[in-house]
């Protein structure tokens, strides 16, 4: 079942990386591909069920790819389709926006 696509975009850009952890898989795999376990440990306080869930999603709304390779143990990996990469500069506003936030906090609490 298709999910409506929302008129507002930014509606749109929500839905798609509303969650926390989606947002952080995203900041991950734009330095590249990576195996399940590696966005695992980079990610940090995340079971591997909400890991699966999300990565999942995330494969089916067309943000990542995923490749499995045919051997024992299997391998998996994961990378950000041309649509996941076209969201860094969302991801770097959001860190200069973040880093903004972090420099004014501090000068609010003196």
């Amino acid at each position: 079942m298709q999910k409506k696509i929302p008129n507002c975009p930014v509606e749109v850009t929500l839905m798609m990386i509303s969650d926390r952890w989606k947002v952080l898989i995203i900041r991950d795999l734009l330095n590249g591909t990576m195996r399940f376990g590696e966005l695992k440990k980079s990610i940090g306080n995340i079971s591997q069920k909400v890991l699966t869930s999300n990565l999942r999603s995330m494969e089916e709304c067309g943000l990542v790819n995923r490749k499995v390779y045919a051997q024992v143990p299997p391998k998996v990996e994961y990378s950000l389709t041309e649509i996941g990469y076209s969201l860094k500069s969302v991801m770097d506003s959001m860190s200069d926006w973040g880093e903004y936030y972090k420099t004014e906090h501090e000068v609010l609490e003196k």
